[in-house]
């Protein structure tokens, strides 16, 4: 089916390849992505894009005694499948299967771990420290996106390694993207670069020309380096790159295998520079529908690879989009109100905000810490600014959190997205420490809706508090409860159900998981009260009171780790006030979740409705 990938059995086999055979290579490995990702979800757009790039790579370098760092990983299918996991990859991303982020305990190919942007130089520049500490001899590579080069944390490992005489390559793979189209300076300063690569052809004809003049060659050379330093200035604003201390490469056509090539040989060369080649990549090439639509194609649900149609059984509302409306008709309301993103406008439920207000949404790029604290800036000028962010990207910004917004007591909504387990990203992307790393500090309020009906609700209300506000919820299609809606209140909690055997407090998307928990308790002949938290910071401490001196057992169920979560905040109320009763917490134990379904992953944790009626069953049994 894939006859020339089929004759890989290790990247050895890569080396001793033809032009046409790597050609056809090249179009086996990207079918086989593209039928798996078919199959399994998974980022198509971008592991498309960077198919000769990872081919060059491996016929260069010589992994793992040479090791590759893939900044966000997301992009290294193709490595996977050339470095002995080609039959494991149809398992990619499923339960029990192989991660879709390069993962070190998975091969000795995976240099380093990454799932998060912008930490691939850094990982790379301490790899090739090591190697130089140790006096060893082998090449370190970063491969990193023109979209997560607009992390901070990457401008800092530019400027460290630049201070280096040491030999570090960095590949910037410029596809102008990111998840959503790139904006800002450095994409505008790329973009000025990729349209004068007459200046570095004509530099390198100049420096070979003049070495080769007799006599006078080499002073004349030393003379005319104020000449090519005005002459660089002149045809590329800031040569930014070189100024750092790296020398640069480029721009490359990033799908031309031998100038791939014949320019990472030469970067192997420069044992005194860090080297930075500029690589130009067409994110989705080769698969017609992620080639026009590379944002839908990023990170993609299973579909049909024929007509490009994603497989979905989706009929309800997702709580991103809720949000995105309910945020969108705020602001009609109020002109003051601004939404902020850090490169993920769709994935958050923006669109339609960013259609209405222009003017008032403000896309800051891959820079969590920087939209934190701009946010900040904003609400100190007076408007009301909302950052709509995943939870595992907002845990990158937890220091801006503190000191920019809480301690100023600064009103930034965060509208956490993705709050809880989420699936197949697995380790990297699973949002369960929010509540661990946000309840801690002073002067945050945290709220989580059981249903879409209650994160509207929430929104408003922390629009009307002059303080910082983080609402968390999940990913995917909004919970619904029957019945009547009571009151949102600040602070207080809402009685789903009545009993008089036991009580459950759950928060937000666990709601649902409990509510069917005591269903079953009824059914088993023990009346249970229900209370839906719905603000884990302040917590209901009347509530808190009334459960203790009802009940002799509180069992709480949440989506976040146990460690810092809402079943300790209960715990420490109860310790602190010296009320005699057992908590016990239905949460995530001390360890990273791995991937796979969401229904799974809560099994895998005893944290599906099975295991916690069955749970709190043996625990009634052996108390009554």
């Amino acid at each position: 089916m894939y006859q020339t990938l089929d004759q890989i059995k290790s990247t050895d086999d890569l080396k001793k390849m033809n032009k046409e055979q790597l050609k056809l290579l090249a179009d086996d490995l990207r079918r086989y992505i593209v039928d798996v990702v078919a199959q399994n979800g998974g980022h198509l757009a971008s592991n498309l894009g960077v198919v000769e790039l990872t081919l060059a790579l491996h016929r260069v370098f010589d992994s793992p005694k040479d090791k590759i760092v893939w900044d966000v990983g997301h992009q290294s299918y193709a490595h996977k499948i050339l470095t002995d996991r080609r039959e494991a990859f149809k398992t990619i991303r499923t339960f029990g299967g192989i991660s879709g982020f390069p993962k070190r305990g998975e091969s000795q190919h995976d240099a380093f771990e990454t799932g998060h942007s912008s930490t691939s130089i850094s990982a790379a520049l301490g790899l090739a420290k090591a190697r130089d500490l140790a006096k060893e001899s082998y090449s370190v590579a970063a491969v990193i996106g023109d979209g997560a080069l607009t992390g901070g944390m990457a401008f800092e490992a530019l400027n460290h390694a630049g201070d280096f005489p040491t030999n570090l390559i960095v590949v910037l793979n410029d596809n102008n993207m990111s998840i959503s189209k790139n904006i800002g300076g450095l994409s505008k300063y790329l973009s000025r670069i990729r349209t004068v690569p007459a200046y570095f052809k004509l530099k390198s004809e100049v420096e070979d020309i003049l070495k080769r003049i007799p006599i006078i060659g080499k002073p004349v050379f030393n003379a005319a380096e104020k000449f090519k330093n005005w002459m660089k200035y002149l045809l590329v604003p800031g040569i930014l790159f070189e100024e750092l201390g790296f020398k640069y490469f480029g721009p490359i056509d990033g799908h031309d295998l031998s100038s791939l090539e014949a320019v990472l040989k030469s970067a192997r060369c420069y044992s005194d520079y860090p080297v930075l080649i500029h690589v130009i990549t067409k994110k989705g090439r080769g698969y017609k529908y992620a080639e026009v639509l590379p944002e839908k194609y990023h990170g993609i649900s299973p579909f049909n690879k024929v007509s490009g149609e994603v497989a979905t059984k989706s009929t309800g509302r997702s709580y991103s989009n809720i949000f995105g409306s309910a945020l969108t008709k705020l602001a009609e309301r109020d002109p003051k109100i601004v939404a902020v993103s850090a490169a993920m406008p769709d994935g958050t439920g923006l669109t339609e905000f960013t259609k209405k207000f222009k003017d008032r949404f403000f896309d800051v790029g891959i820079a969590e810490q920087h939209a934190v604290t701009f946010c900040a800036g904003l609400a100190a000028g007076g408007f009301k600014p909302v950052f709509a962010v995943y939870s595992t990207f907002l845990q990158r910004a937890y220091d801006q959190i503190v000191h920019d917004v809480c301690m100023q007591k600064l009103p930034v909504v965060f509208a956490i997205d993705r709050a809880g387990i989420v699936g197949s990203d697995g380790e990297t992307h699973h949002g369960i420490f929010d509540i661990s790393y946000l309840r801690h500090i002073p002067n945050i309020t945290i709220m989580s809706p059981k249903d879409g009906n209650e994160l509207e609700r929430m929104l408003e209300l922390a629009f009307s508090l002059n303080s910082p506000v983080a609402i968390r919820y999940p990913r995917g299609e909004e919970g619904v409860f029957e019945g009547e809606q009571s009151a949102l209140c600040y602070g207080k909690s809402e009685i789903l159900k009545d009993g008089k055997d036991g009580i459950i407090i759950a928060e937000g998307k666990m709601t649902s998981t409990a509510y069917g928990v005591v269903k079953r308790l009824e059914q088993a002949g023990y009346s249970f009260t229900l209370i839906n938290t719905r603000f884990i910071k302040p917590m209901d401490t009347e509530m808190l009171v009334a459960a203790a001196d009802s009940f002799k057992t509180i069992y709480t169920i949440e989506d976040n780790a146990l460690a810092g979560g809402m079943g300790s905040s209960i715990m420490e109320y109860y310790n602190q006030n010296n009320k005699n009763v057992r908590v016990k917490a239905f949460a995530y134990s001390d360890k990273y979740i791995v991937h796979g379904e969401v229904a799974d992953l809560y099994k895998l944790e005893s944290m599906d409705e099975d295991s916690v009626f069955s749970s709190i069953l043996s625990d009634l049994k052996c108390t009554h």
